[in-house]
């Protein structure tokens, strides 16, 4: 389980105005699981360790996201189980997010165990989503990787499901980026998050509010205030900036910012034309530090195969197999941090089509990693 049903907390000091407080409980939050930090050798440099957080979570193109929505006559518990109008409104963010023309691609399926999003709806259990690959931790088919907690067909329903696909496409809290300036009244929010409905722990307000994302992990060097991404605040919560001492509040929906990291971060049109690979022949990546890039490769004879990557770097290599309704993931390394390079062996089949899908976090000499297939 990535989190715990949350429990009921006692009230913190006081530091909110009551009316914040009364306030805040109609609003509602997401609570993402706190996820330990990677820990990294000393021989890894700085310059190293900012580009593999800069892109470690983030998926390979080519990849094809499955989602389930838990429902009745699921083997999982019945509270976790949602109802048809909730299911449209989470197909419709997908949607939303696909429309940007993005190099990955989402599908709905029925079985839990064809899906890589699962998705629950206790209303016990708050709301909150997997960031980007992460999930893959979570193996068990009837385990969540997401959670609403509140019926999605209500008002801002859309903009609930948008923001926890953002944080399944690697997105953090952008209220948390380094660089959005703001001063908290720490006691404030202690006693608002604190309090009735969310009863947060302090060790989840810290992560999921105070905290101060490192630099790498901000998706683009400038807050954005009105990304789907960040929280609404009522008074009382944020002394500085002094423009939202009275509060603050997305407009709603994508903002050009989410649109523009969405972009960059999967190009889709934008992104390097698809490889091709034959046996034996190295290919070089011709990729700057966190971009992506997708080959094809046929298969002449039914084997055994190894696909690696050669050079000093870190990336993230990705096997495939393409067929009518998307790729299938088969099999994945990332050698990030280590002095190793990527490496797969797979028993592939001729006559059948396979991609695979690179991100390059970092390279010692540039333009010099290369993917081959023997």
């Amino acid at each position: 389980m990535p989190t715990a049903t949350r429990k009921a907390a006692a009230p913190l000091a006081t530091g909110a105005p009551k009316d914040a407080i009364d306030t805040a409980s109609q609003r509602r939050y997401c609570a993402q699981p706190i996820h330990p930090q990677p820990g990294f050798d000393a021989s890894v440099s700085p310059a190293r360790v900012r580009a593999i957080l800069a892109a470690r979570r983030k998926w390979v193109n080519g990849t094809q996201l499955t989602y389930c929505c838990f429902q009745r006559g699921d083997p999982v518990p019945a509270a976790w189980q949602g109802q048809a109008a909730d299911f449209a409104v989470v197909d419709e963010a997908f949607d939303t997010w696909a429309r940007l023309g993005i190099g990955i691609n989402f599908r709905r399926v029925q079985a839990p165990e064809e899906a890589m999003v699962r998705i629950g709806f206790d209303p016990h259990d708050g709301a909150w989503s997997c960031v980007g690959r992460t999930l893959l931790e979570i193996r068990s088919p009837l385990e969540r990787t997401m959670n609403f907690a509140w019926p999605l067909a209500a008002e801002a329903g859309l903009d609930t499901a948008l923001h926890a696909i953002g944080h399944t496409l690697g997105l953090e809290h952008e209220h948390q980026h380094p660089h959005a300036g703001i001063a908290w009244n720490r006691q404030a929010v202690l006693d608002v998050f604190g309090a009735a409905p969310h009863h947060w722990t302090e060790a989840e307000i810290e992560w999921n509010v105070l905290r101060r994302l490192d630099a790498a992990e901000a998706r683009r060097p400038h807050w954005d205030p009105d990304s789907v991404m960040g929280f609404g605040f009522d008074a009382g919560l944020i002394d500085a900036p002094a423009a939202y001492k009275s509060g603050h509040c997305p407009k709603g929906g994508l903002s050009y910012g989410d649109k523009a990291w969405v972009v960059e971060a999967y190009p889709g049109v934008r992104a390097p034309p698809v490889g091709s690979l034959k046996v034996g022949a190295s290919q070089l990546l011709k990729l700057k530090a966190g971009e992506t890039r997708v080959f094809d490769f046929l298969p002449s004879r039914t084997r055994d195969h190894d696909i690696a990557t050669f050079g000093r770097s870190d990336a993230l290599l990705v096997l495939f197999e393409t067929t009518p309704e998307g790729n299938v993931q088969i099999a994945g390394d990332d050698d990030s941090g280590t002095a190793r390079n990527a490496h797969l062996r797979a028993r592939l089949h001729r006559g059948r089509h396979y991609q695979l899908g690179v991100r390059l976090f970092h390279a010692e000499v540039p333009f010099e990693t290369a993917l081959m297939v023997w």
